[in-house]
């Protein structure tokens, strides 16, 4: 049964994901920017997990050119949003990136400190002035920072975070959340608008 419910929830989201494709990304590639009404395309069911993960102490590039420390960028004191993500990317991407800009402008507006990360999943292609320009098309902030770096570090990341598919082009929508370093991460797997994800982040900071 719980692979049934499983299997429809996955068809869900798969028809959201189509529904998206069809009316929704043409107008970000076009545009940059989305209707507020496109976001009603949300699945019914979001999968949530509580999960500690272990991150790698690896060395990754910022959007500015930067080498830096991902264990030391994730643990600055900030509570902190993360996906993946890729420049290229049609599908998923634009909406992660268009629902995470909508979540950075509401929390500034409530004054909340929150490190939002997007971490790419193609970063042989992922250039940090390709990334500049892509953070830009989504008016990303100081507090929201893209990161690329070796292939090999990918995909060490993304296995950290148990969402390496082999294939970038298998990636899902998938949002993580924690509240501050040392706590668990809060895995959200599903079509999801920027009020869910708030909504979870205040309960998880509450």
């Amino acid at each position: 049964m719980k692979k049934i419910i499983k299997l429809l929830a996955r068809y869900r989201e798969l028809i959201c994901i189509i529904l998206f494709l069809v009316f929704v990304t043409p107008k970000v590639l076009l545009a940059g920017e989305l209707n507020d009404s496109a976001l009603k395309i949300e699945a019914s069911e979001v999968d949530r997990d509580s999960v500690s993960y272990v991150i790698p102490d690896v060395a990754v590039i910022r959007q500015d050119g930067k080498k830096l420390s991902f264990s030391e960028e994730l643990n600055d004191g900030r509570p902190v949003l993360l996906n993946f993500v890729f420049v290229s990317c049609s599908a998923i991407c634009p909406m992660l990136s268009h629902v995470f800009s909508k979540v950075q402008a509401k929390l500034a507006k409530d004054g909340q400190k929150v490190h939002l990360i997007s971490i790419s999943i193609d970063p042989e292609s992922d250039t940090p002035e390709k990334l500049t320009t892509y953070a830009k098309k989504f008016g990303a902030s100081s507090a929201w920072d893209y990161y690329s770096g070796t292939r090999e570090i990918s995909i060490a990341i993304q296995k950290a975070f148990n969402v390496f598919k082999g294939d970038k082009m298998n990636h899902g929508s998938v949002v993580f959340i924690r509240a501050k370093p040392g706590k668990s991460w809060l895995r959200l797997e599903g079509i999801m608008s920027p009020d869910l994800i708030l909504s979870e982040y205040r309960k998880m900071i509450e």
